[in-house]
């Protein structure tokens, strides 16, 4: 069983749902992803979504992108990410990582060897936004020979008849994008979620994680009324971004980081003692 689906199982088992910070490699200061990843693990994280920094992050909204232009511009490429998971296992072995990015610098490492070095880092999935399920084939047997889920994402517009396609080469969980347009638009349409959620899963048993819009505890304990996890990427990215402006020190980034993750993490599991 893959560390995500063991997440998941432990979860679903005591009536919880996943909490799945987003953060850019290298991005608030270069050298604090590890110690931020352990933050956000001891805030609540059950997995953790680490962006590969970009050139062309076409999906993401204006905070995102400069969290991307910013660990860029320190040098922060696709191994140096890889070489970030390796010293987070060194100190934590049971919290999976997803790493998420485009096509681009993982066609330029090779499948056969990203696979390979991504596995031995302690990789346990990959979402790669801008590779259609109709092109994934070659991708997918390199990762499911070393034992890694790949991540796929569904809007609010994929058609009911494109559903099963994606559904049918995804593993681990699914991401619902709940909103149109770029990651940190807009504002969450609860009805749309919980209606397109339950869509999705009449054509998949796996858990259905939904990001975008996510800012604050009330708003990810509303969507995980109806999902199994909420994902928050453009909140934290801006939060840590602002601590660090304001002339925050590495102590200031990381206890932001917890403080914003124990508060969701709060919400959430609140959601569900009310449900109860």
């Amino acid at each position: 069983m893959s560390r995500i689906a063991g997440v998941f199982q432990t979860l679903e088992a005591t009536s919880r749902k996943a909490v799945i910070p987003y953060i850019v490699a290298g991005d608030p200061i270069v050298d604090i992803t590890v110690d931020l990843m352990t933050a956000l693990v001891e805030g609540g994280a059950d997995i953790i979504e680490l962006g590969v920094p970009f050139s062309d992050p076409m999906s993401e909204g204006p905070v995102i992108q400069r969290g991307h232009e910013r660990a860029l511009e320190r040098g922060v490429r696709l191994r140096g990410v890889l070489e970030t998971v390796r010293q987070f296992r060194q100190e934590n072995t049971h919290t999976p990582v997803l790493l998420m990015g485009y096509a681009n610098p993982v066609e330029h490492m090779g499948y056969q060897r990203f696979a390979d070095e991504a596995s031995a880092a302690g990789v346990d999935a990959l979402l790669t936004v801008d590779v259609p399920p109709e092109e994934v084939d070659d991708i997918n047997a390199e990762l499911k020979r070393v034992g890694m889920d790949n991540i796929f994402l569904i809007a609010p517009t994929t058609p009911s008849s494109r559903m099963d396609r994606i559904t049918a080469q995804a593993s681990g969980f699914i991401y619902y994008v709940s909103l149109k347009g770029v990651t940190g638009a807009g504002n969450l349409d609860q009805q749309a979620v919980s209606e397109q959620v339950a869509e999705i899963r009449r054509h998949t048993s796996l858990p259905v994680c939904v990001g975008f819009g996510i800012k604050d505890g009330p708003s990810a304990a509303r969507v995980a009324r109806d999902a199994d996890g909420v994902v928050i990427g453009s909140a934290l990215v801006q939060r840590l971004a602002d601590v660090q402006a304001a002339g925050g020190d590495r102590v200031a980034i990381l206890s932001a980081a917890t403080a914003l993750l124990t508060d969701i993490r709060a919400h959430v599991d609140g959601m569900q003692s009310d449900a109860a």
